[in-house]
């Protein structure tokens, strides 16, 4: 009897082109007045998946705004992008919006992410796990996941979940019909 979780590691693509995009309003203010910024999530995002074998295609910083968190997406989409990682804007404040506006993007949600996602991070975190409203999707022929801001949760989602099934993504994404 085949076992289909061995049967998929097969079809694992090399050179996953992935975008990573932090949201965050407070440091896109301190960009634009000249400040140096820190975004220790978007660095190690950075550096996890070119130590991995993959590209990043483009990075950017944007403020929690509807329009320019849209504007990014269609980007991505238009720069081949087979993997977009937004950071920020997933917990429960009233700015948080990058769930609102990604999500009905999708033309098929990955439900499973989330509840594996906020599993993890109970078993390390406790009952705050259940704030985070990380999610992910798929929008054109690009996979899109939408993490937490925190250094632990991206560290958690990049190293647990999205590298080890990036080169199976971008497989079932090019065999995609329509």
């Amino acid at each position: 009897m085949s076992e289909p979780h061995k049967e998929h590691k097969k079809h694992y693509v090399k050179g996953v082109k992935f975008g990573v995009v932090t949201i965050s309003t407070s440091r896109w203010k301190d960009l634009k007045d000249g400040k140096k910024i820190i975004d220790p999530s978007g660095d190690f995002c950075m550096e996890y998946i070119k130590s991995s074998g993959h590209s990043v295609v483009f990075r950017d910083l944007i403020p929690d705004d509807k329009n320019m968190i849209e504007n990014i997406v269609n980007k991505a989409v238009e720069l081949g992008v087979d993997i977009l990682i937004t950071i920020g804007g997933t917990g429960i404040t009233g700015d948080d919006i990058t769930i609102e506006t990604i999500e009905p993007m999708f033309s098929k949600k990955l439900p499973g992410f989330g509840e594996l996602f906020r599993y993890l991070s109970y078993k390390e975190i406790g009952s705050s796990a259940f704030l985070s409203r990380a999610s992910a999707g798929i929008i054109n022929k690009m996979c899109v996941f939408l993490l937490p801001g925190s250094l632990n949760a991206v560290k958690l989602a990049l190293e647990k979940l999205i590298i080890n099934e990036a080169g199976h993504i971008k497989y079932m994404l090019e065999r995609v019909v329509g």
